[in-house]
């Protein structure tokens, strides 16, 4: 996760839901890709915090994630 750099600004047509999502609610993240990271945030308090990851950080986790 970066902490040590300032994060720009992130458009909303870049955020997305996963294809798993069932639109129900309740557990969904968002994820936009941006020049060298990846965030992600909670779709339900988009001005709420946000996780930035660079790409090694965001593919250990997509690796973790589908175990």
């Amino acid at each position: 996760m970066n902490t040590t750099e300032p994060v720009r600004p992130v458009p909303e047509s870049a955020w997305f839901k996963s294809s798993y999502s069932s639109g129900a609610g309740g557990e969904c993240v968002e994820v936009a890709n941006a020049v060298g990271s990846t965030h992600v945030r909670d779709s339900k308090n988009k001005a709420g915090a946000m996780l930035s990851f660079d790409a090694e950080q965001w593919a250990t986790f997509v690796a973790f994630a589908a175990h």
